[in-house]
C-alpha cells in the first residue's frame, strides 16, 4: 500500500535519514498491524522541547513540553476501522488523511535515557503511540482503553524488534 507520509522539521543529532527511515517503519508496521487497508496520508513534524511546548500551547491550552502530539482528522473506535474509507478519502489525492503527529526529539532523547532504552526504541515507541491516537486510541484513564492502548503498542514495538 503506498502511503503518503511527510516528515518535516528539525533532527538535531540523529541522522535525519535514518530517523525519517525508521518513522516511517514504525508508521507502516503500525498500520499494517492494526489492518488499515486504505493508503493513508499522515503528517510527521519532528521538533524539539520548545516547538512541542508551543504547539501544545496553541492547540490544547498547556504551557508545557511533552513528548509527542496526535492530532486525529476522524473520530475512529480502536481496533474497529470502517470497511469502506471511501467517506474520508480525500477526493484530490485519493488518500485518507489519518491526521498529523509532533514528536519532540529532546524529550524523546531524555525519556530513553531515563528508562534505559535506545533512542530509536523511544522514537519507535512515540511514533507508534501517536498513529494508535490517529486511528482512535486513547488513555485518558488508568483503566481498559490505556491498558488496550498499551498492549498494542508493545505488540508493534516487539514485531520491529524495538525492545526496553
Amino acid at each position: 500500500m503506498k502511503h503518503n507520509i511527510v516528515i518535516t522539521g528539525q533532527h538535531h543529532s540523529l541522522s535525519a535519514l535514518a530517523l525519517r527511515s525508521h518513522i516511517r517503519r514504525c508508521i507502516m508496521a503500525a498500520l499494517e498491524a492494526e489492518h488499515v487497508s486504505c493508503a493513508c496520508e499522515i503528517n510527521v513534524l519532528i521538533t524539539d522541547d520548545e516547538g512541542i511546548r508551543a504547539i501544545n500551547k496553541a492547540y490544547r491550552q498547556i504551557d508545557k513540553a511533552t513528548d509527542v502530539l496526535s492530532f486525529p482528522m476522524f473520530q475512529l473506535t480502536p481496533g474497529m476501522l470502517p470497511d469502506s474509507w471511501d467517506e474520508y478519502r480525500d477526493v484530490e489525492t485519493g488518500l485518507v488523511p489519518l491526521g498529523d503527529m509532533a514528536i519532540s526529539i529532546e524529550r524523546a532523547k531524555q525519556q530513553a535515557k531515563e528508562f534505559g532504552h535506545s533512542v530509536k526504541r523511544e522514537v519507535g515507541y512515540l511514533t507508534i503511540h501517536s498513529i494508535l491516537h490517529l486511528l482512535g486510541y486513547d488513555h485518558v484513564d488508568e483503566g481498559e482503553m490505556k491498558r488496550q492502548m498499551r498492549a498494542r503498542e508493545e505488540a508493534i514495538a516487539a514485531k520491529l524488534e524495538l525492545y526496553r
